[in-house]
């Protein structure tokens, strides 16, 4: 296939789908990854589409927001490693948060085997794949929905989610950055993700490296107020993506990014056996600090794997004084 005909393949794709990923690009037009990102590179200086981390969008992406059949074919197997790291660190009886998205949907497959826990969503994909759980309770938030992405957004969800506090959220978003944090293309979603926010003792988001790096209009999570990103691993020649990792590390965001072959242990529906160490941790700098609460138990120590933060058994009501202690999360 000649280049103007692999260019014009891919622009008729990236049209179609509205984002799509290199190495889909690279499977249809039967070509490199390689010769790919020189054909993005190529269209992107004409203007007729914008390069992301991994993949393709339409022009004008800072505005723009893929719906879900798009997204959900965008770093598939990024997002299920994610998922399977983030749910090693839900524990049995807790109460948690989670965004819509489809990395957090990967994660609420994983969770529906976990016993006794409460989750509390405006997504409608993640209640559907907790709907058969039969030891685990779903609350949804109120709210109109939102058809591109199957969520429940608007004043009536924010409203349903005030008094509630649980151990953690987990959200995704649009992109990350470490000057601003987490951002989404619509509003609405960003002003129920803060909500979001509010309820939980701790922040995880859930972000595959194409995102990491980009901007979009709307902050749902400032960089000061994120715990945890769970993540991947860049490839070895994304040095914005490598970098911007760094850089969240040294704001005080602790970073655990998924390897292959994780997503055994209790999360994963083997009881009583310790979660492998499958991640790599990417320390923040001497003197950031980021503060965890903890709950019965002890907090995670230094060169230990295992999930920190707050142990809360269902949800409770904010005007209540929290009982849990504080520690700070030092370098390893």
């Amino acid at each position: 296939m000649f280049a103007a005909e692999r260019r014009q393949l891919i622009l008729e794709m990236v049209r179609a789908n509205g984002a799509v990923s290199l190495r889909e690009l690279a499977r249809v037009v039967q070509t490199s990854e390689v010769t790919v990102r020189r054909d993005v590179r190529a269209l992107e200086a004409e203007g007729l589409l914008d390069r992301r981390h991994g993949g393709a969008v339409l022009p004008g992406g800072f505005t723009r927001e893929s719906g879900f059949p798009q997204k959900s074919h965008l770093a598939t197997a990024e997002k299920t490693a994610i998922a399977d790291l983030a749910a090693s660190f839900v524990e049995e009886g807790e109460a948690v948060v989670v965004g819509a998205g489809t990395t957090t949907q990967e994660l609420a497959r994983r969770l529906a085997r976990v016993p006794g826990l409460t989750v509390v969503t405006n997504s409608l994909l993640v209640a559907q794949a907790l709907a058969h759980a039969n030891r685990v309770e779903v609350v949804m938030t109120g709210g109109t929905l939102r058809g591109s992405n199957y969520a429940l957004v608007g004043s009536g969800a924010e409203q349903s989610l005030q008094g509630l506090r649980v151990s953690r959220a987990f959200l995704s978003g649009s992109g990350l950055t470490a000057e601003r944090g987490l951002s989404t293309s619509n509003m609405l979603s960003a002003s129920v993700d803060r909500a979001l926010v509010q309820a939980a003792a701790e922040v995880v988001v859930l972000a595959d490296h194409t995102k990491l790096g980009t901007d979009t209009m709307f902050q749902t999570v400032p960089t000061d107020v994120i715990t945890r990103l769970v993540t991947d691993e860049p490839p070895a020649h994304d040095d914005r993506a490598a970098t911007e990792l760094q850089a969240l590390a040294d704001q005080g965001v602790h970073i655990s990014v998924a390897g292959p072959g994780a997503g055994s242990g209790p999360a994963a529906g083997v009881p009583g056996e310790p979660v492998p160490a499958r991640r790599r941790d990417v320390p923040p700098l001497p003197g950031q600090r980021r503060s965890l609460p903890l709950g019965p138990g002890r907090p995670e120590a230094p060169g230990q794997g295992g999930p920190p933060g707050a142990q809360l058994r269902s949800a409770v009501s904010l005007d209540q004084p929290p009982t849990a202690r504080v520690a700070d999360l030092r370098r390893r």
